[in-house]
């Protein structure tokens, strides 16, 4: 476009230089350690809902690497647009490709001025753990959808010759979880037998699963409050955020340069374009 409207000729290499270097100077201010509050809040204690997970990105170095995603937004960003179906319409996005230390002390600065965090994740340790430390205080949830999938991995090992079965009392656990019911679940799962070692082992996995979260899995509860219980909007992430920049047909990444793209592309996503913008100009 440069070439056909303004007659530029700019090589792929210079424009991967240049995106490179911002992309570098938004990783020096990610490892600054003041807050960084991008969300708009109606009040102060408005619900923010704060969500991270992983995703694999091919690299030369090390090849397949864990790009660690953190998304924040508001309650009021949240809005409906269709029964059933909402939409966000701002969030503030961190990513890191690497160990969760480094990437939690970038996300850090991002979420800490927040007053009222509501925390929604899977059941990886490494999250909750550092959310018992950091904010004990906040709620936690445990995705809806990953505690139902661990139960449906149970009920494919323990049934699986009848799938009529294995559907209506698959239907019927998710209604006991949306109820409440999670101790109620536990107790039967304790009592429970099987007949196979696929299915012994399916029945400790959901079991250490759900005693693990039971605190974080009173979703009518959540429901009634007024709070998500999925965290959809983390997949989506990934794929906006992550992999339809970095993961599409024959990318190779250097684990420094994919780090830079992907600043960029947070800090396009997230809002912050005028950041970069500033940037630039300072440099001009």
């Amino acid at each position: 476009m440069l070439q056909v409207l303004l007659g530029l000729d700019i090589s792929g290499k210079q424009i991967q230089r240049v995106s490179e270097y911002y992309g570098d100077k938004i990783e020096e201010i990610e490892q600054q350690d003041d807050e960084k509050q991008v969300l708009a809040l109606k009040n102060p204690r408005e619900a923010v809902y704060i969500m991270f997970d992983g995703g694999m990105v091919l690299t030369r170095e090390n090849d397949w690497m864990e790009m660690k995603v953190g998304r924040a937004f508001s309650q009021s960003s949240c809005v409906s647009v269709q029964p059933e179906r909402n939409e966000i319409i701002h969030s503030d996005y961190v990513c890191h490709l690497g160990g969760s230390k480094d990437f939690l002390k970038k996300w850090e600065r991002h979420i800490e001025a927040y007053n009222n965090k509501i925390f929604i994740a899977d059941g990886a340790k490494w999250i909750w753990n550092y959310v018992e430390d950091a904010y004990p205080q906040s709620i936690q949830i445990l995705d809806f959808f990953h505690a139902v999938e661990k139960l449906g991995c149970y009920a494919n090992a323990r049934y699986p010759m009848d799938a009529e079965y294995r559907k209506e009392w698959l239907h019927l656990q998710k209604q006991r979880l949306l109820n409440n019911g999670i101790a109620d679940i536990i107790k039967e799962l304790e009592q429970a037998t099987t007949h196979s070692d696929e299915a012994l082992q399916a029945l400790k996995e959901v079991l250490g699963y759900y005693k693990n979260n039971e605190s974080r899995m009173h979703y009518q509860s959540y429901l009634q409050a007024g709070y998500l219980i999925g965290s959809g909007a983390m997949e989506a992430a990934h794929r906006n955020v992550v992999q339809q920049r970095l993961k599409l047909s024959g990318q190779r990444w250097s684990v420094d340069g994919a780090q830079k793209i992907v600043n960029l592309r947070a800090y396009k996503k997230s809002k912050q374009w005028h950041r970069v913008e500033t940037l630039i100009k300072t440099a001009a």
